[in-house]
């Protein structure tokens, strides 16, 4: 039986999800990254910055190691960090969530998996551990990863898990054309249409 390092496991999985969610950046013009294609604005740099906060709160303030570089953030805005100003690069927003990693990282060596920290915004007291943070916050990850997917389709085309894995069928557009003509005539035979 192999062993496995739990806390090394979950640090592989995050870091995948980082990357994942980064990576859908390549490629794109400022437009492209910043353009908003839901109707509550998700774009592509919003959850890279929203991400870069997440982990600097959750590994940080959490276990009472908060980090200079989000002393202070904007008030007023609900949900400010899900947008870059035009005053704020790509780089400089990719370089936060970099910055975040490795504070976030620094935090997860430190510490043993039983740890305890406060989580001061959620409700009920917020006591958690490091193990139940890493859990949460590769979750968080993954789910704002798989809008990064989508958006990235919608702007064009470009889908997958990873830059070298794409984890999708090769297909040509013609197939997907097919295949999406497949999917929406089931669903109006299911709808009755």
């Amino acid at each position: 039986m192999a062993n496995h390092d739990p806390k090394a496991d979950l640090l592989d999985y995050l870091r995948g999800a980082r990357e994942a969610v980064v990576w859908k950046l390549d490629g794109l013009d400022e437009y492209d990254v910043r353009r908003p294609l839901t109707p509550t604005g998700t774009n592509l740099l919003g959850l890279v910055k929203h991400l870069a906060r997440g982990e600097f709160g959750y590994f940080g303030e959490t276990f009472g190691r908060p980090a200079d570089a989000v002393a202070r953030w904007p008030e007023g805005e609900a949900s400010w960090d899900a947008w870059a100003l035009p005053t704020e690069s790509r780089e400089s927003v990719v370089d936060l969530y970099r910055q975040a990693w490795a504070h976030a990282d620094a935090t997860i060596e430190a510490l043993p998996l039983d740890a305890v920290g406060r989580v001061p915004w959620w409700g009920d007291g917020g006591e958690v551990t490091l193990h139940q943070i890493m859990v949460h916050v590769t979750a968080e990850t993954q789910r704002h990863a798989g809008h990064a997917d989508i958006v990235r389709e919608l702007i064009d085309g470009t889908v997958g898990l990873l830059r070298t894995t794409t984890n999708v069928p090769t297909s040509d557009a013609a197939h997907w054309a097919t295949h999406r003509e497949l999917v929406e005539r089931n669903a109006r035979e299911a709808a009755g249409r």
